[in-house]
Formats: C-alpha cells, structure tokens, sequence
C-alpha cells in the first residue's frame, strides 16, 4: 500500500489517530529542520510548548498530532506526566521515542501548579507556549504567535481568539465566556478588561520566556492560577495581546479542571482579583471619593473583599427605585441622575451582567468620564 504514511510526521499530517506500533522509519523522513535533532546538535527550538498533563488518555494524541502538524516546525514539546495512572505514561513514552522533539516527563502527582513550574525550568527556548492535553490548536498556531512576538518587541505575552468546543445550548454561560474572552484583542481592552474576568484561555497563550524569572512563575494557593499570573504580570508592565484569529479550540470537557476543582468557582475568582483591583484602585483613584455602582446582595457581599483589602466605599449607585436612597451599612445608595463629577468620585461598575456594564460605561461617558482614569468595569 504505497499510498499509506510510513512515518509519525507523515500519520499525523495525514490526520491519523495514531501511527502503527511497528512503525520504523522515522529518522529517514523527517523535515530538514529536524535534522540535527538526530545529530546530537543544540537543541534550536524557537518555541517551548508547556502542556502538564494527568490522566488525559482519551484526548492526549489529538493534542499532541496537533502539535506535530504545527507549520513552524522546530519546538520542543515538553509534557509533564503528573503521575497519571490511565494509559497516559504509555502513550507519551510512544510518542516521545517517535519525535525527538517531544520530552516527556513523569512525577508523582502533586498538582498543576507543580508541573507548569517544572516544565518552566524544563523549557530551552525564547517563548513559551502552553497547551492542554484536551484541546487543539491550528496548524499555524504556533507560526503566528512567534511571528507576533518578533514583530512586537514590546509585546510580552500574546493569546489569540478561540473556538468554544461545547454545546453552547447546554453551557451558554461558559459559551457566552468565550465571546466574551475573543472580544478582548489590544492591550487597552485587555488592561481595561483584566477585573471583569480572566482575559484569556490559559492553553491559547504565547509568552517571553524570561517574564517568569522577571515577574514569578505560578503560585499555589486557593485561587487559578492562570488568573493570578495575568494580573500579577500585568501589575508589572506586561503588555499583553493577541493575534485576533481563532488558533485554539478550547474543548469543555465534562472532567475539565476549572469544572471541578474549587481553585476554579466564582469566589475564588472574586478574592483574587480583589487584592490586585484594590491596589489598581489606590493607585488611579487618588484622593477622589469611591462609588461603586450596583448595590444588589451579591454586589455588597463582594465589595466586601476589597473592604478587606483596605478600600473604603463611600457609596452606592443603581437604577432600582426601591434601593435608591437606602442606606447599607452607612453608605447610601444613589441614582444615576445624582453622579458626581468626575473630579469628585471614582466609579466602580461591580455588575456581572455583561448588558449592565455596556449601558453604565455609555452613561458615564455621556456625563464626561473616561474609562481607566474616571471609572472601571468589574465584575
């Protein structure tokens, strides 16, 4: 049969799920590039793909035959086992003999957080791209945030649009996250956007590979981790970007850890961006006084979390007549009509409602706010 692939790079490009186990002729067929992988050369990978992975059996050979059709051919892909007991170890260990590109390690199983760290120091090239064992990304994925980055010098991490890969039906509010997400493409709407929500999918980004050792790698702690690094490295001068074409399908697995895993819920997003909102909020809001608009239940028990960072709330802005002019805990609660100038107050929209945050911001501009200096969207 003549017409069959005969090496891994050939079954992958064919679009097969795996290669036979007799496969042999490897080292005969490989891009010009790879050669030198063969030849005990320096390793010259100009991309690092990062992608932890634990008990990822059922999608983990789509990831990585995504990796293998990449049309920026010389990466390294470098996959932390940590400590998977399905048929993880004994997929990797094929793939890693197949590719030379592909550097598989195992650990005892200690979390995410552990094995993004110890791919970081595993990592040999200039940037770094992360990858999840349950997504895919473009062929040209990897070409097109190089090339943005040696573009863009002052561009120091770049993610790109994403594909949702779930039933939008039956996860609209993850599905609406996504929209969401892909609306975010400079570094304006993403500094802008930073506390509405995490700007990014984690698996679609591309990032200087000395920003970790400038700015720290991931911390532990009860909080995403993904999350606290943007804002951390935000806070730090990061500029940040994508390429504003879809590179990744970002797939919503059932046994996804950001579905499971309380690191992951709602209040764990809250108080990790409280501790950086407050310090941005001390920062820009100087002297004036400190309005939040919404003063619904959940929007006060929230606020709550910035109070403990140390931020005073002066008072209350909504539209509902049945809360206007009611005092919470001795802030009282105004209407729009009572704003205000914007030399006199700093505004908060602490709404969640995405229609909620697009009629404040009209309102505000209309009354000669500018968003970033005058007033922030949060959630």
């Amino acid at each position: 049969m003549d017409s069959q692939p005969h090496t891994v790079f050939q079954w992958a490009i064919a679009g097969y799920k795996t290669p036979p186990e007799d496969l042999q002729g490897l080292k005969t067929d490989l891009p010009d590039v790879l050669k030198g992988f063969y030849s005990g050369n320096a390793m010259t990978a100009r991309v690092s793909v990062l992608m932890p992975v634990f008990n990822a059996a059922a999608t983990l050979e789509r990831a990585v035959i995504s990796m293998v059709r990449q049309t920026l051919q010389d990466w390294e892909l470098i996959v932390v086992d940590d400590g998977s007991t399905d048929e993880t170890p004994r997929l990797m260990a094929q793939w890693a003999r197949r590719d030379p590109r592909i550097r598989w390690v195992r650990r005892p199983h200690r979390g995410i957080v552990a094995s993004l760290n110890q791919g970081l120091a595993l990592a040999r090239a200039r940037h770094l791209a992360r990858m999840d064992a349950d997504d895919i990304s473009t062929a040209d994925r990897l070409e097109e945030q190089w090339s943005f980055l040696e573009r863009n010098p002052d561009i120091g991490l770049v993610g790109c649009l994403v594909e949702f890969g779930g039933d939008r039906l039956r996860y609209a509010g993850y599905a609406r996250h996504v929209d969401w997400i892909n609306s975010l493409r400079n570094p304006i709407e993403i500094q802008l956007g930073r506390f509405v929500e995490s700007p990014f999918a984690h698996p679609s980004v591309m990032f200087r590979s000395d920003l970790p050792a400038k700015h720290g790698n991931y911390r532990q702690g009860d909080f995403p981790e993904d999350y606290e690094l943007w804002l951390r490295w935000l806070e730090a001068g990061v500029v940040m970007a994508k390429v504003p074409k879809v590179l990744l399908r970002w797939n919503d697995a059932p046994h996804r850890l950001s579905r499971r895993d309380p690191r992951y819920d709602l209040e764990a997003f809250y108080r990790c961006k409280a501790v950086y909102l407050a310090r941005w909020l001390r920062r820009e809001a100087g002297r004036r006084r400190f309005l939040v608009w919404g003063a619904g239940r959940l929007t006060r028990r929230r606020v709550g979390y910035l109070e403990k960072e140390g931020i005073r709330i002066d008072g209350y802005i909504d539209i509902d007549d049945r809360k206007i002019g009611r005092n919470y805990q001795g802030r009282l609660v105004f209407s729009p009509n009572e704003i205000p100038s914007p030399s006199d107050v700093f505004i908060l929209g602490y709404v969640s409602k995405p229609n909620a945050r697009e009629l404040i911001r009209e309102r505000l501009v209309k009354r000669g706010f500018a968003e970033g200096s005058d007033f922030l969207l949060a959630a």
